[in-house]
């Protein structure tokens, strides 16, 4: 069952004093960002956080679940009713991941590769 984007916008709202909160549909469902980081999934109209560190600390022992069929784990949020709570649990997740690599600097290092080859080619 895809997601409700009235829910989708609830989490958002719920989870706004994180940081830089923003979704994106994915499959009838939702990607969670905070600060251009993926720090959790809204499937089925619920909130799934990445497990880390610092999120068990707060949570203590939260509800583990995955959130679509073949995933791993994610903290399974039932209570989105306090969103200072929210808000701190999905910008602890945040920091805790690392920083997303962008495409282009995956890109770069091949086109230079490219470009010293054609160089040496037309010696």
């Amino acid at each position: 069952m895809a997601s409700d984007q009235e829910f989708v916008n609830y989490v958002c709202e719920q989870a706004r004093h994180g940081g830089s909160i923003s979704s994106r549909r994915m499959f009838g469902e939702a990607a969670l960002y905070c600060d251009g980081k993926v720090v959790g999934f809204v499937c089925d109209n619920q909130l799934f956080v990445k497990p880390t560190p610092a999120g068990r600390e707060l949570l203590g022992s939260p509800l583990e679940a995955p959130p679509y069929p073949g995933a791993r784990n994610y903290f399974l949020i039932a209570e989105l009713d306090e969103s200072d709570f929210v808000s701190e649990l999905i910008r602890c997740t945040a920091q805790a991941l690392p920083t997303a690599r962008t495409q282009t600097s995956k890109a770069a290092p091949r086109a230079k590769r490219k470009k010293a080859a054609r160089a040496r080619k037309h010696r």
